[in-house]
């Protein structure tokens, strides 16, 4: 099943302790995690009622702190994150593809990191 414009894409879940977080949602929730996939930072990734995935990986590099990061299925990132940014969103990743996934774009509002995401056709 595939998600609708401006629902919840993809929830990236960041977190050092990535076979902890796994254990949680595949015994809480049922979820079934396939093996990493190295487009999405070596994300162990779920797909969840809705059509909806849920991606748990490690920080990228020493600096990159746990999130839980939400992108929202957008037809074009690019127009969503200019609107995002007039209404005074900062922009942390300009749009940028991901090979055989889409493009994909953050940004930070309200002390919160958001993402955007287009799904390839």
């Amino acid at each position: 099943m595939e998600t609708t414009i401006h629902a919840i894409h993809y929830l990236e879940i960041v977190t050092p302790d990535v076979e902890a977080a796994r254990q949680l949602y595949s015994t809480a929730f049922g979820w079934t995690f396939r093996t990493s996939v190295s487009e999405l930072g070596n994300a162990s990734v779920a797909t969840i009622p809705g059509g909806s995935l849920v991606g748990i990986r490690a920080p990228l590099h020493a600096g990159e702190v746990p999130v839980v990061r939400t992108y929202i299925r957008v037809p074009d990132p690019n127009a969503a994150e200019k609107e995002a940014n007039r209404i005074g969103a900062t922009i942390l990743l300009e749009s940028m593809d991901l090979a055989g996934w889409g493009k994909i774009s953050t940004y930070e509002f309200g002390g919160i990191q958001h993402g955007l995401w287009q799904v390839q056709p």
